[in-house]
């Protein structure tokens, strides 16, 4: 009888024991991760909004990156071109050369001085000697030079009249130092 009485409680018990033990491990268990699955579709869910969102401005975009470009395009046009500050000094003095000789002038003396650095460019100067025949050629170099593109700038100007007492033409010994913007590669 002792047994069947112990028999008879711990039946029950048991069930009772199991019920908790599926009910904290299996139920429990099983919600906490459908909790967590429906998180993640949610962080999934924004996330696709978010690139959906992306996608819809791509158009938008690409027209800010083609305006970009054509600034860039047209801000490039008034640098000096050349792969190295070398051959950008090369362009620099054919370019002041061919100005000067354009308006009846000659070249006596070229030389290029060190590049300085500004910011993301290089400062590229030339120093020009030349001979000229009047005022008015020298007034049309200046004009020339400071109104070409790519931008030149005259940075210093030394100006001194070759036999000034001779009777008869007076020519200019002309020093300019030119300089032009250059950019780093």
């Amino acid at each position: 009888m002792k047994r069947n009485r112990m028999l008879f409680f711990a039946v029950p018990l048991m069930i009772i024991l199991i019920c908790v033990v599926v009910y904290q491990y299996g139920y429990l268990g099983i919600r906490a991760k459908a909790a967590y699955i429906r998180e993640e579709q949610d962080i999934k869910l924004k996330l696709l909004a978010k690139y959906g969102a992306l996608i819809a401005e791509k158009p938008l975009i690409e027209k800010q990156i083609s305006t970009l470009k054509a600034s860039r395009k047209s801000d490039d046009s008034k640098l000096i071109e050349g792969q190295t500050p070398s051959l950008a000094a090369a362009a620099l003095q054919e370019t002041v050369k061919s100005i000067v000789v354009a308006k009846g002038g000659t070249i006596s003396s070229e030389r290029v001085s060190k590049p300085e650095e500004l910011g993301k460019f290089k400062v590229i100067t030339v120093s020009i000697d030349a001979v000229l025949p009047a005022t008015t050629a020298l007034s049309d170099i200046l004009y020339s030079i400071e109104t070409r593109t790519p931008n030149l700038i005259v940075k210093e100007l030394d100006t001194r009249v070759r036999n000034p007492y001779a009777k008869g033409q007076k020519d200019l010994m002309v020093r300019m130092d030119i300089s032009a913007l250059a950019g780093v590669n």
